[in-house]
């Protein structure tokens, strides 16, 4: 057993009732919890957003992508520091993948400048995720696509809760995806959301929902339908009554889960930012409120990663990456696109343990065994 994990999920009671309330009515694909989720989370987001509840944030991205018209030819630029879901979206299209840099090694957002340099006549979209739940340079990012046409995609799989600059990250783009995997701030197994605030493509969104018919089975048990329509080709990305039913109380709990992360965040700052040997992003961040999702640190160069991920696992810590490196998957090793410092951040990266249940005690553990090691 681990004297203190990587994350745990914060649930108690109010998570039970809601899932034996799906379970005594009898019906567990998209109905009413469903459908509250998503009113809910439009209203949390504001700026007249369209929700969507879908089975996960891949499936978010790949409608998102699909939505948009991206597809054969086509170029979307992608995080460089990233979970993989972004560059296999983009594949599936498809399209070509250009990797954008980050910023700096305190900044590990993508890089403007970078994305800049990267657009060429066959680009597209801008695919961008606020790592960690620190938003990205919005105002030069946002101005970028609007001068050269391009597409916006946010993923905001780290993000609940966080903002720029007062405005809630994922009401910037075209298309955004959040995820609720068991991680996540919002933590229901499996699920994710894909918001717009453009009428037309949240149409055709709900339609690849769910295999692009035209009345829902919901409808059609409430008598409201009799029959449906396949209007074009789709999926089935559809999210079931649980998970909806957890997200709607976990959205509730999400100021004061992501409240009691900053605390803990803090802690990690004071107790390691004078550390020699660690470097911690987005110390002095000043764009906007963030979501604290992950806590992760920099070790240095002569630092040995796995050597430091088994002296914690000794001590009873669990550890993490986030993440390997885009072009070190064989998929995508004969993509030739230089990083060079989301790459370095990749191979130096560690992930400490976060999660709003935490106490200032067990961070202790963890910034104990480390600085020992160190």
């Amino acid at each position: 057993m681990w004297r203190v994990q990587l994350h745990k999920i914060n649930y108690d009671e109010r998570e039970y009732q809601a899932v034996k309330e799906v379970l005594d009515s009898g019906w567990l694909t998209i109905s009413e919890k469903t459908h509250a989720f998503e009113s809910a989370f439009s209203d949390f987001l504001g700026y007249e957003s369209k929700c969507l509840a879908v089975s996960n944030c891949t499936a978010a991205l790949h409608m998102a992508l699909l939505a948009c018209g991206i597809g054969e030819g086509d170029e979307v630029i992608t995080p460089s520091l990233t979970f993989i879901a972004d560059q296999n979206t983009v594949a599936m299209t498809g399209a070509k993948n250009v990797f954008a840099d980050i910023t700096s090694m305190d900044d590990w957002s993508p890089c403007p400048d970078d994305i800049k340099v990267k657009i060429t006549p066959n680009t597209k979209a801008v695919m961008i995720v606020h790592y960690a739940g620190f938003s990205c340079d919005m105002e030069r990012i946002t101005a970028l696509c609007k001068k050269y046409g391009l597409i916006l995609i946010e993923d905001c799989a780290h993000t609940p809760g966080a903002d720029y600059k007062g405005q809630p990250l994922g009401t910037f783009g075209d298309v955004s995806a959040f995820s609720f995997f068991a991680n996540k701030n919002i933590a229901t197994g499996e699920g994710g959301m894909v918001v717009t605030r453009n009428t037309e493509t949240y149409n055709k969104l709900k339609l690849l929902r769910s295999h692009g018919m035209s009345a829902a089975s919901f409808d059609r048990f409430k008598g409201r339908a009799v029959s449906y329509d396949v209007e074009v080709p789709g999926y089935n990305y559809r999210i079931h009554e649980i998970s909806s039913a957890l997200g709607l109380v976990q959205l509730q709990k999400l100021p004061s889960a992501n409240e009691k992360r900053k605390l803990l965040t803090e802690h990690y700052y004071k107790r390691l930012g004078e550390i020699p040997s660690i470097s911690i992003p987005y110390k002095n961040f000043n764009r906007g409120n963030s979501s604290y999702h992950i806590m992760p640190i920099l070790l240095s160069e002569t630092t040995n990663r796995a050597a430091v991920i088994e002296s914690l696992k000794q001590e009873g810590i669990q550890t993490s990456i986030h993440y390997p490196a885009i072009q070190s998957f064989s998929a995508y090793k004969d993509i030739v696109n230089e990083t060079p410092k989301a790459q370095k951040v990749c191979a130096h990266e560690l992930t400490l343990p976060l999660y709003p249940g935490m106490t200032i005690e067990e961070a202790d553990i963890v910034c104990d065994a480390l600085i020992k090691y160190l």
